[in-house]
């Protein structure tokens, strides 16, 4: 169920929302399925405006068929595959991240997320010279830490700034906060945010379980609703502005005591590619060192449970140091 917005088409404005929701119309499905003359007289709006509104909603929300070949001739003309900087990871992501589709990095605290996060970040907006929107939930970005992963790939100060500019920073501690910048940023905003000749390739979450997971819980109506939106403008996003969205999530344990990923299974569905990060162990305890283990636990491309050793610090390595990758076994569970 999709939360009416102001905003979300021509008409639909502040004042008519909440009309809307005082007439308990709430949702898209509350307002498609209601008796569009009543509810006009209800809300002191003509039929005529709100039989519009209805109009542009149902074009919005609604499926529209289409065939295999000319989903295939989409996939060839628009699908572009962006290298995450680390050859592990890229190795685990059939070549790296592909736009048009939802990447979920999980692992629980100081399992590596965020710093892969701003690796990609640094990569694409260095070596691809393309723009990136980073929405920071967490607080953990810092400008300081991005100079400093630049200042690893290139010397020269000119072209550190121009690779800074191109990343855009957006601080956001709510769910609503970041529906509204989600919303936005279809709206209008990755044109602004072009600059540099570089278009907008990838939009990275972190985390999105953040904002979302203290609304789950008990009842979870509302929660479940919200994160079910959250999830929807993502994919829109990804296939309408042909970006990569790369989103990260907590862990839980299931019953049997197996590190999952969180937000449940109805969030399960909708990245394409899950990976799992962990601290390497060492003699059956977690070490103290950047090395990392990366498992692909969804993929419609390649076999889940394939793993990848990697070095966190290999976007902050120096020119021609080594990788610190080790590949491990694969395995069937």
């Amino acid at each position: 169920m999709v939360v009416l917005r102001e905003g979300m088409c021509p008409g639909l404005d502040e004042d008519l929302v909440r009309d809307l929701r005082a007439a308990d119309i709430k949702t898209v499905e509350d307002l498609v399925s209601s008796d569009i003359e009543e509810l006009a007289q209800r809300c002191s709006i003509s039929y005529k405006a709100l039989f519009a509104i209805r109009r542009v909603l149902l074009a919005q929300h609604t499926a529209f068929p289409v065939s295999g070949a000319d989903l295939y001739e989409e996939l060839l003309s628009s699908t572009a595959i962006l290298s995450t900087g680390n050859p592990s990871l890229d190795k685990l992501l059939d070549s790296g991240l592909y736009t048009g589709e939802i990447t979920e990095l999980s692992g629980g605290p100081g399992s590596g997320k965020s710093q892969v996060c701003f690796g990609v970040a640094v990569q694409i907006s260095y070596q691809l010279k393309q723009s990136v929107i980073f929405i920071d939930t967490t607080g953990g970005l810092t400008a300081n830490r991005l100079l400093q992963m630049l200042q690893t790939e290139t010397s020269n100060k000119e072209e550190q700034m121009e690779a800074l500019q191109r990343i855009h920073i957006f601080r956001l501690f709510d769910v609503f906060s970041l529906l509204d910048c989600l919303y936005g940023l279809c709206s209008g905003r990755f044109q602004q945010a072009s600059v540099g000749g570089g278009s907008v390739k990838a939009v990275i979450v972190d985390s999105v379980s953040a904002v979302i997971s203290p609304l789950l819980g008990g009842k979870q109506n509302e929660g479940m609703s919200l994160m079910i939106q959250v999830a929807g403008v993502l994919k829109t996003m990804a296939k309408d502005f042909n970006v990569a969205a790369l989103v990260t999530n907590h862990v839980t344990r299931s019953g049997s005591g197996e590190v999952q990923p969180g937000l449940g299974v109805s969030w399960s569905h909708i990245p394409r590619t899950r990976i799992l990060l962990e601290r390497v162990e060492s003699g059956g305890v977690a070490s103290c060192s950047s090395l990392r283990s990366a498992t692909l636990i969804k993929s419609s491309r390649q076999p889940c449970h394939i793993k990848e050793e990697f070095d966190l610090q290999w976007w902050s390595r120096s020119k021609g140091g080594s990788s610190g990758k080790r590949k491990l076994d694969e395995t069937d569970s």
